[in-house]
């Protein structure tokens, strides 16, 4: 078990682990530049490195050879000259001066003579005993020196010249040997330290070398990738000025290389957009105002319609029973029409006008409360809707807005949830103290196919009920609605039964034009008909 005053230690341990893992994750390559670098700078130390090995490599074979040939040949030529005159059974006297005289050469090696005396026994002639004695010379090489051979037409010789190389502590040495037929046999060492010191010096030199050209490959790389990243920033540049909106940004084109033609490509491609987006604006707001116009005349005759109606309507309730029964039923389809022909007007309007971006807040502090109560009690919805609101939540919204959200809300459910609708209000603790509006019905819920489409202009669940007595425009007049006041409205379906569309505003909104009344028009209902009918633009973009 870990003691208590090891924790802190192992949470700094921890911490360090992390910040390690994040730096190492931050350089895994992320930079284009540093990819660049990193990968000249390989390619130069492995040329580099493979260069160098090639180089010392064939160097010290080329030395040693060199050293080891010129030392043998000499020690091969001073056993003819000096080792093959003497007696068959020297004297150590004999072989200590005949081997003097071997190591009087230029090549600077010890000799060690073998041989036997008149009685059979060894005699040793050292021309340095300290540094050179049999102990030295590999059981090996001493087999192979004293294997006599037989003698044919190819080999004229019984015995052989041979040589190894060896180490004595860290100094590298050459031992040779070779017997005389007939007299003794001789071995020699000669040292190869001023070779070692060549070579260590070679590979000093190509460290350096390879250093020096890992250092002008960064070099390089550094320039390469900034002449090659210059122009892929730029472009980076412009595609977000690009993204963001500002459709004349156009790159200057110099060269002909790849680089050139990609940013006349992006030149012609930013040209073509342009244009596209131009066109497509100007068609947007040649429908806009062609809609706009066509509600707005179509409201003077529809006041007139309107006015009507109103009176087939009072004489359709008159106690007198003024009008024919056999037209009565003409009579309500006209009144009905009319009034549906108007509410789609309304929201035809309203919905212009958040095209156009001319729509504005007008806000106030409002008891959440009382206006859901005043909403639902406007439409005479009180006997069918169930309100879970405490007094004394307040909210800076516009409240001729917030009706219109409740009021589609709402009247959607009643009309494709089913009753009893239950509206809660609560606080959003997690998210800044947003407030929360829920609307949750009784129907069947809402398909899945379809709740991805239900804010949507014009949409119908079904394709079978094109003449609903909504206009497919109020949930989505709703979502305008909450979305000028900075908030947001969900659909789904609860897991008890029905529907649930969840209204997040912030209890707060700014709006730069609080006190801005609408231009567009006197009469800015937004899409929510007249408070005191219940047959106003309630259903939304789908039915549920």
């Amino acid at each position: 078990m870990t003691e208590p005053h090891d924790q802190p230690e192992h949470g700094r341990l921890r911490a360090f682990a992390a910040a390690k893992k994040a730096i190492l994750a931050g350089l895994r390559f992320t930079s284009l530049r540093l990819r660049l670098v990193v990968v000249f700078a390989l390619v130069a130390l492995t040329a580099a490195v493979s260069a160098s090995g090639i180089a010392y490599w064939l160097n010290r074979e080329a030395v040693l050879t060199r050293t080891q040939d010129a030392a043998l040949s000499d020690f091969q030529q001073e056993m003819q000259n000096r080792a093959a005159v003497l007696p068959e059974h020297p004297t150590q006297g004999e072989l200590q001066h005949a081997a003097n005289l071997m190591a009087d050469s230029s090549q600077h090696f010890s000799v060690l003579l073998i041989g036997t005396d008149e009685n059979g026994r060894q005699v040793v002639g050292n021309s340095d005993l300290d540094a050179f004695t049999l102990a030295d010379v590999p059981d090996s090489l001493q087999g192979a020196v004293n294997r006599k051979q037989e003698v044919t037409a190819g080999n004229k010789n019984a015995y052989h010249l041979y040589w190894q190389r060896t180490r004595q502590g860290s100094d590298p040495y050459l031992v040779g040997g070779a017997k005389v037929n007939g007299g003794p046999t001789g071995y020699m060492l000669k040292s190869l330290e001023p070779e070692a010191k060549d070579l260590s010096s070679l590979a000093w030199s190509l460290g350096i070398a390879t250093g020096l050209a890992l250092i002008g490959s960064a070099l390089l790389a550094q320039a390469a990738a900034t002449t090659v990243l210059k122009p892929v920033h730029r472009l980076g540049v412009a595609a977000r000025r690009l993204g963001e909106g500002k459709l004349d940004t156009r790159l200057r084109v110099s060269g002909t290389d790849e680089l050139a033609e990609l940013s006349r490509t992006f030149n012609k491609t930013a040209e073509n957009l342009e244009k596209q987006v131009a066109d497509m604006r100007a068609r947007e707001e040649s429908s806009r105002r062609f809609v706009a116009d066509m509600s707005h005349e179509l409201r003077t005759p529809l006041t007139a319609i309107t006015a009507v109606t109103e009176v087939l309507e009072e004489e359709l309730d008159a106690e007198t029973g003024s009008v024919d029964p056999m037209i009565e039923p003409a009579v309500r389809l006209v009144v009905s029409e009319t009034r549906r022909l108007g509410d789609l007007v309304e929201n035809l309007m309203e919905v212009t006008r958040f095209d156009a971006g001319t729509a504005r807040l007008v806000l106030d502090h409002v008891d959440i409360a009382d206006q859901i109560t005043a909403c639902i009690d406007a439409r005479a919805w009180l006997d069918a809707v169930e309100l879970d609101a405490e007094r004394g939540i307040m909210a800076r919204v516009d409240p001729r807005r917030l009706d219109v959200i409740l009021a589609n809300l709402i009247g959607n459910a009643l009309k494709h949830g089913g009753s009893p609708v239950r509206v809660s209000v609560r606080i959003d603790s997690q998210e800044g103290g947003d407030l929360l509006i829920a609307v949750t019905d009784h129907g069947p819920g809402i398909p899945e196919d379809v709740l991805p489409h239900v804010f949507d202009r014009f949409y119908k669940a079904s394709a079978s009920r094109p003449r609903s007595e909504g206009s497919g425009l109020g949930l989505s007049i709703a979502l305008e609605n909450a979305h000028i006041h900075g908030g947001e409205i969900t659909a789904a379906n609860s897991p008890d039964a029905g529907a649930v569309f969840t209204l997040r505003l912030p209890r707060d909104t700014h709006d730069d034009a609080d006190d801005t009344d609408d231009t567009d028009d006197t009469d800015d209902s937004g899409g929510s008909g007249d408070p005191g009918k219940t047959g106003g633009s309630q259903e939304g973009g789908a039915a549920t």
